[in-house]
Formats: structure tokens, C-alpha cells, sequence
């Protein structure tokens, strides 16, 4: 679900200083795209910007979903899109992100 290694890379390229701003951007962010999430036609461009936030901090199985429905909204299914699903799917990820990371950049800096 989660890129660990992007993740690493990602504060590695930031700083360790400036990486927790950086996710909290990144979570206010798609948390904002997400509420505007909506069979209309701006779908196209907001799964692509939440696709691209995702890879930038390791969400995997989220980005894919992003990239998956972004080719069905670009090929016109836009209204087969499960926002469902992708809502779901960011909670989840989110949640399993906050709760590793500690523990995760601890096992790093050992």
C-alpha cells in the first residue's frame, strides 16, 4: 500500500527538517482534491493531480487507482469511476502511513 523506500527518498531529498511539512501539505492537498472529487468534468484533472501527490509520497495503491480511473475518465467512462473506492483507499493509506512512519524513519536512522 505504502512505498517505503519513495517515502525515504522523498525526505532524504527534502531534509529531515522539512519533510513533516511536506506531508502535511501533501495530506491537505488531496484531502482538498478528494472533497472535490466528482463525476463532472473536472475528473479527469483531479485524478490526475491526486495520481501525481500519491507517487510523490509512496501511496502506491492509491496512485495506481488515481492512474486507473484517470485512463477510464480520459477514455469517457468518467461516470464508472469508483469515488468510493478511491475516497476509501486514501483513508486507508493515510491511516497506515501515519501510523508507520514513526516507527519506520526510527528503524532509518538507526
Amino acid at each position: 500500500m505504502i512505498c517505503w523506500s519513495q517515502v525515504t527518498e522523498l525526505r532524504d531529498d527534502v531534509g529531515h527538517e522539512d519533510f513533516p511539512e511536506v506531508v502535511e501539505i501533501f495530506l491537505e492537498e488531496v484531502a482538498e482534491n478528494l472533497a472535490s472529487l466528482a463525476h463532472d468534468p473536472a475528473l479527469e484533472e483531479v485524478l490526475h493531480a491526486l495520481k501525481g501527490n500519491a507517487l510523490n509520497l509512496g501511496f502506491d495503491r492509491f496512485a495506481t487507482l488515481c492512474a486507473d480511473a484517470e485512463r477510464l475518465a480520459t477514455a469517457g467512462g468518467g461516470d464508472a469511476v469508483d469515488l468510493k473506492t478511491i475516497r476509501q483507499t486514501f483513508d486507508e493509506s493515510r491511516a497506515l502511513f501515519l501510523t508507520e512512519l514513526p516507527q519506520r524513519l526510527a528503524d532509518q536512522a538507526r
